[in-house]
């Protein structure tokens, strides 16, 4: 699809093409207020060029895990009327930046206890002795403690 002169209002089903999302998600993102669409006399729903950038990065939030919630809070700083900056994103990427380090963190912790196991102080392997001598995980709350933690030093003696 070509795109559309600058100052030129896209239609719904335009940005749809362009952000792979669907018509319908759109318009749910535009009731939820994370884009604002401009209405023609007949009530049909246009969007600017810069609300291409908003979906895409809504969309690559929420794969990422995070919640509308959150994603609507990060969204807050960008402004809707211009599209956004160097400047703007980068202020955006510092919000999640915590976030997405201890999830890598996580999934680093995962990757390399999976294969004995998922640190949940079971007691049942073999290893269990090593990574959780005398179930110490258990006295940290339930659940994958050695996984969701950050470290094995969270684990009290």
């Amino acid at each position: 699809m070509p795109l559309p002169a600058p100052g030129k209002l896209l239609t719904i089903g335009e940005v749809a093409g362009r952000t792979g999302l669907a018509v319908s998600a759109i318009r749910y993102y535009d009731d939820e207020g994370l884009v604002s669409a401009r209405r023609t006399p007949g009530g049909r729903r246009m969007f600017i060029r810069s609300d291409i950038r908003r979906l895409s990065f809504i969309l690559i939030a929420q794969q990422m895990g995070f919640s509308l919630e959150e994603i609507r809070a990060q969204l807050k700083g960008l402004p809707l009327e211009r599209t956004p900056t160097k400047r703007d994103w980068e202020k955006i990427s510092r919000g999640f930046r915590a976030r997405l380090d201890a999830r890598i963190g996580m999934l680093e912790r995962l990757r390399d206890r999976l294969d004995g196991c998922i640190g949940c102080g079971c007691l049942s392997l073999q290893t269990c002795r090593l990574y959780n001598p005398d179930d110490r995980a258990a006295r940290t709350g339930t659940g994958p403690r050695l996984v969701v933690q950050h470290s094995l030093e969270r684990v009290e003696d």
